[in-house]
């Protein structure tokens, strides 16, 4: 009986800390700018692509950190582009400039690439197979949680041992009070999304290496699942995303594995209406008190 699960086990853990990766992305923005930014599963399908074409011009040794660098760009300059010019506008325009962004992103993509889905590069060594038992899996199927988890303990260092990190929490509990204290808010943000989109250029190696096609529209469900695990945790807690994205890529691939492969994403999003009603703030957020 084990033996029948494990495999759908550890693609769940798998999966799970590729949601990971996205949804930090997520809830890091919300818990600075009480932003939901639905470009961001754009900015990982885009990483897949700068992957695909940069492979075929250059070495993998210099394919790989530069696909980080121009993720972390593409990041950047959403935020510049999208969401800075309305730091003041209302909750309502940020919601529509970063639904605009993101089908910018999609159609630029369409454009690009012709709208053919387009193979992604074999990694050396994460595309390896090995055997567990009776099971067998990739490499990166066993590399994703223990790097997820190195990753995130990395992050949750910056944020409370370094002078940004103070300053990205001190921005998320009171906007206002810290740019009247001296903090770059500007440079917080961008911070912000400098990081969520290096993650999500991670997340998207370690995605395509087992989903090995690259659409303009492939990042759509990675991205609202990733959305649901940040809000099942607790958006704007780091753990919280963590969690949650590992217990949905677990459940989702056991439901697979029970013969209901039709409905695993609707787990995912009866999770979401659920975890609403039930508990708004999620697992391990914290009630937020609305200002009059």
């Amino acid at each position: 009986m084990f033996d029948k699960i494990l495999p759908y086990l550890l693609a769940g853990v798998s999966v799970g800390g590729q949601y990971a990766l996205i949804a930090v992305g997520y809830t890091m923005v919300y818990g600075i700018l009480r932003l939901i930014n639905f470009a961001h599963g754009d900015i990982f399908t885009a990483a897949g692509f700068f992957m695909v074409y940069l492979v075929a011009a250059m070495p993998l040794a210099v394919s790989v950190p530069l696909v980080i660098i121009l993720t972390v760009a593409l990041g950047f300059t959403v935020e510049r582009v999208a969401y800075k010019p309305l730091r003041s506008a209302p909750r309502m325009s940020i919601m529509i400039s970063a639904i605009g962004a993101s089908y910018l992103l999609q159609n630029l993509m369409w454009y690009v690439t012709g709208g053919l889905a387009k193979q992604y590069p074999v990694l050396p060594w994460l595309s390896d197979t090995v055997s567990l038992g009776a099971a067998s899996t990739k490499v990166v199927t066993l590399v994703t949680p223990v790097l997820t988890v190195a990753l995130v303990i990395g992050l949750v260092m910056l944020i409370k041992r370094t002078k940004i990190g103070m300053a990205m929490r001190a921005v998320s509990r009171d906007f206002e009070t810290s740019q009247l204290m001296g903090i770059k808010i500007n440079s917080v943000i961008s911070m912000t999304f400098i990081i969520g989109s290096a993650l999500a250029a991670v997340g998207s190696m370690l995605y395509f290496t087992n989903y090995s096609t690259v659409t303009p529209t492939v990042g759509a469900m990675p991205g609202l699942k990733a959305f649901v695990a940040a809000v099942f945790g607790g958006i704007g807690s780091i753990p919280g995303a963590v969690i949650g994205a590992f217990i949905i890529g677990i459940c989702e691939n056991l439901i697979k594995g029970a013969g209901y492969t039709a409905f695993s994403d609707a787990f995912t999003f009866a999770l979401l209406i659920a975890i609403l009603l039930f508990k708004p703030n999620g697992l391990f957020g914290e009630k937020l008190s609305e200002k009059v």
